[in-house]
């Protein structure tokens, strides 16, 4: 084509574009919903966040409207003809069209870009950033044929309604109501994870309960806390291990229990956000506010030997970066820690500004991934509590607090890892000072506080040790000089030093003509200066100074938790160029991404007001992102169905003003609390709906994603196991604590290095519920992984859902399973039912067995029965939890349909 046909034909569709525009002038285009995805998929992956090729980008307002590199506006507001952004799109040199090297846009996508242009080009927010408003709910649809006579009680709250507009413009109509007995199964099953037991079940039969009251007195079942834990969990990437190659035991399970107890209890989901975020910046936190922050120390620790502790501190604070914006605004933030977003409005610099908040931390990725919480009992707890009386009495309130939080936590102190310039000495694996004869190092920057004692963390299996200290240097005034003497493992000592008021450079030399060269003095994990206990010449002093010492050295059960760094420890913090740690930039103050809510200048620049930002009423994102994953536990997908994003390039929400509804809803009706909200979506005819599908539901929604008829999907690897233990009578009803090994096949779990291995838990341990299993992250227990639970090394948003034959595989032979088919067998032999199998049908999934399963069930006990009698060993071999004198042919047959029963389909799917 020569260059006057090019100018003609560009001419022609430009006009096309404007004719367009004239005859739809009237109807505005909508940025987020028309605009924003067409950008996201055909150009922002050349002019956005990562590229901006010709120095053009569409990610941010102001950068499209920037002058590129030609010297002029892509984007001319108010003028489509003269915007370069849009000759482009229809140019016929494939050198000069966009998207360049790939499929022009549609005529209708073209179309809608024009008119956005000629409209001003005005940069809408997208849904999900602006603030969510409660919209009134619709009226009862009126359309012909919508209730039929088999769903007549459908609308049983607002939430039908907006259901019911969905259904009624998709043209489908609501399922009937649930069967009664698959309805409880059902509720027990979401509320609780468990079947109900043998007392509800007679009391929902006999119509004793109204429906709103089997709600109500599942919500309040302890069981509730146990259920919706396995959840949080999740989002918490909650592990018993500390992860990476060594993988070694961690003791956090305290924090756990917290989140099951605070469930149960219906703590508003604000508080829960705050303390677990920043309970330990509360004003006098106490033990369970502490506790709390474990939720960001759930991160990983890298003890291996020959790591830089510093390197995995850094990506400790990241994951915690990354997982708060997974977790409470449903974003997937963690690439902005390359580059700005590709597509949402957050900045590289949004990112650091965010990693601030957290990287002022105490914790520092060390082997004790000290700071942890200290559990006091008995008679240690009341002598804390003197202690402290004891500082207030002769000291002063802030001094009681301190001395009390020494007591807990034993914070500020400094790390071995912080010694620098070595004679004579190493860290030793990395980790801990070992200085040898003549050895000597620094420890720089160091603030005593003016405290006359060095508190020393060490070991050693040498005597005669001297270790001197000097302010500055070799050369320097001599601050303390103490001999190590022998231990018997680990102790925290103290030894008197000269007070020292401002910053000072410490250097250690020690002593010991004893040794050979390079033979380890002593090992040091970490030196602090705590404040003298006031009152020196009272009467008593030198007891409660006695205790304080003792007390320190105590061991207890304890929890790693969050703690703030003090002022003269407090951390810079920088942009890493193209994320590279090593590679800082400018430096940032903590902020937010002004996109969201803005920030109340009351508000902390810590964590504390990080939490606040994220619970207050104008954040966007936090209620939805609850709200829309609380709809997924229950219903099995979201209301927006991509449950870990909610940014431009998620699935639109299928019910965008149900969720603002629920979303509102949950802040101001219900204060934040999660069971009343749980409460209206059970409660709800959109829920109570039978499960049965059809070939025009499945035609034309196979996802279920206009709701009419009921959830249905598999149970999660917690709930499977835990409801074959309940139902066959095994399962321990035992809350809390360590937690347990139940049996698994033999030589699944090696460790290295640490000698850590799999001891199967006995007594009523052995069948606690799955929330207490022991989860190791490189080896996590294997019929929970089977069954698509994961390692929890990182934030796991949204279980991936399988089906394989493996699964079949776990519930027909892993010893656990065989165990609850033994047990249930026993129970089909002693019910005294005329009809066995008919009778543990019934007891399992509540309802009566068809005659195709039943005769297929008799025929194969009755198999199982020949086979047995005429095969000993393999009788004996399959009762193996059988005492000798109950292993007969009868027996083992039941078991063998008890492993069937257990094994299917319906008992391992929800309706």
């Amino acid at each position: 084509m020569n260059k006057t046909g090019f100018l003609i034909g560009t001419a022609s569709i430009l006009l096309a574009g404007v004719l367009f525009y004239s005859l739809t002038q009237e109807k505005e285009i909508d940025f987020s919903a028309q605009v924003k995805p067409i950008l996201n998929q055909h150009c922002i992956s050349c002019h956005g966040g990562v590229k901006k090729n010709g120095r053009f980008s569409l990610l941010f307002e102001e950068e499209a409207l920037a002058v590129t590199e030609s010297g002029h506006p892509a984007i001319i507001p108010g003028d489509a003809s003269a915007s370069e952004f849009i000759k482009r799109l229809t140019a016929a040199d494939p050198e000069i069209r966009m998207p360049y090297q790939k499929a022009p846009l549609s005529e209708e996508e073209i179309e809608i870009l024009t008119a956005w242009v000629e409209q001003g080009a005005p940069w809408g927010k997208h849904w999900a950033y602006e603030t969510p408003t409660k919209p009134t709910p619709p009226e009862t649809p009126v359309q012909a044929g919508f209730f039929t006579e088999s769903a007549p009680a459908f609308l049983q709250n607002d939430i039908d309604r907006f259901i019911a507009r969905g259904l009624t413009q998709q043209e489908l109509a609501p399922s009937p109501e649930a069967d009664k007995l698959v309805l409880l199964r059902r509720l027990s099953l979401d509320l609780t994870g468990l079947p109900p037991s043998e007392e509800l079940v007679n009391r929902w039969k006999s119509n004793e309960m109204s429906y709103e009251e089997l709600v109500d007195a599942l919500l309040e079942s302890p069981a509730y806390g146990e259920k919706w834990a396995s959840w949080w969990l999740d989002l918490a990437r909650y592990a018993d291990t500390k992860g990476y190659e060594r993988d070694v035991s961690r003791e956090i399970w305290a924090y756990r229990d917290w989140v099951i107890k605070a469930l149960n209890a219906d703590m508003p989901f604000d508080q829960f956000t705050v303390e677990q975020l920043a309970g330990d910046l509360l004003p006098d936190p106490d033990m369970d506010q502490l506790t709390a922050t474990a939720f960001h120390r759930n991160t990983m620790n890298n003890d291996e030997g020959g790591t830089q502790d510093e390197e995995f501190r850094v990506a400790a604070v990241l994951d915690r970066v990354n997982t708060t914006f997974d977790v409470w605004q449903s974003t997937t933030i963690a690439c902005v820690q390359c580059h700005s977003h590709p597509y949402d409005p957050f900045t590289h610099e949004n990112y650091f500004q965010l990693m601030a908040f957290f990287n002022n931390s105490r914790d520092e990725d060390t082997h004790g991934e000290e700071p942890k919480l200290k559990f006091y009992t008995g008679e240690d707890s009341v002598r804390v509590e003197e202690i402290k009386i004891w500082a207030a009495r002769h000291g002063s309130k802030d001094l009681e607090k301190e001395v009390g939080a020494i007591l807990r936590y034993q914070e500020p102190k400094y790390h071995a890892h912080l010694a620098e310039d070595f004679e004579n000495g190493e860290l030793i694996d990395t980790k801990w000072l070992g200085l040898w004869d003549q050895g000597s190092c620094y420890f720089r920057g160091i603030y005593t506080g003016g405290s006359p004692y060095i508190y020393l963390n060490y070991w050693t299996a040498n005597e005669g040790s001297l270790l001197t200290i000097r302010k500055d240097g070799p050369e320097g005034e001599i601050l303390a000089r103490f001999t190590l003497d022998k231990t018997e493992g680990r102790v925290i000592r103290r030894f008197p030093i000269k007070k020292v008021n401002e910053k000072v450079d410490l250097y250690f030399r020690m002593e010991n003509r004893r040794l050979g060269p390079q033979q380890t003095t002593s090992a040091i994990n970490w030196l602090a200066f705590f404040p003298e206990l006031p009152g020196k010449n009272q009467p008593g002093h030198a007891e409660t100074d006695r205790d304080f010492l003792a007390l320190l050295n105590t061991t207890t059960p304890s929890v790693p938790i969050m703690i703030e760094n003090p002022d003269y420890m407090k951390r810079t913090s920088h942009v890493f160029e193209r994320g590279n740690w090593m590679l800082k930039g400018e430096e940032v103050a903590p902020n937010v991404p002004t996109v969201l809510n803005s920030w109340d200048a009351a508000w902390p620049k810590n964590r504390l007001g990080l939490a606040y930002w994220l619970t207050s009423e104008e954040n966007p994102l936090t209620a939805r992102t609850l709200a829309n994953r609380i709809w997924a536990q229950l219903f099995g997908r979201g209301l927006v169905s991509t449950l870990e994003d909610m940014g431009t390039q998620s699935d639109p929400p299928s019910h965008r003003e149900l969720l603002d509804w629920m979303a509102v809803r949950l802040m101001e009706d219900h204060d934040w609390r999660l069971k009343p909200l749980i409460k209206d979506l059970v409660l709800s005819g959109t829920y109570r709906q039978s499960s049965v599908s059809s070939a025009l539901l499945h035609e034309k929604d196979p996802n279920n994603q206009w709701y009419a008829r009921g959830p249905r999907f598999r149970l999660s690897a917690e709930q499977i196991r835990d409801q074959a233990l309940a139902a066959t009578g095994l399962l321990s009803d035992k809350m809390y604590g360590k937690p347990v090994m139940p049996p698994q096949p033999d030589n699944v779990w090696q460790t290295v290095y640490n000698g850590e291995s799999w001891k199967t838990s006995e007594g009523e341990d052995r069948y606690r519920r799955a929330v207490y299993t022991l989860l190791k992250r490189t080896s996590p227990y294997p019929s929970f992984i089977s069954f698509d639970a994961g390692s929890r090394e990182v934030c796991t948003i949204d279980r991936t859902v399988t089906n394989t034959p493996l699964q079949a595989l776990v519930t027909l032979n892993d010893p656990v399973y065989q165990e609850a088919a033994y047990q249930l067998a026993l129970r089909m032999q002693q019910s005294g039912a005329e009809d066995p199998i008919s009778w543990a049908y019934e007891k399992l999934l509540l309802q009566p067995i068809t005659a195709e399963k039943h005769r297929y069930l008799k025929d194969l006990r009755d198999f199982a029965h020949e086979d047995f009698a005429q095969d000993p060993q393999a009788l004996k071999d399959w009762l193996q939890f059988a005492a000798e004198a109950d292993k007969d042919p009868e027996l083992a047959a039941l078991a063998v349909v008890a492993n069937a029963l257990l094994n299917l389909d319906e008992f391992l799917t929800k309706s």
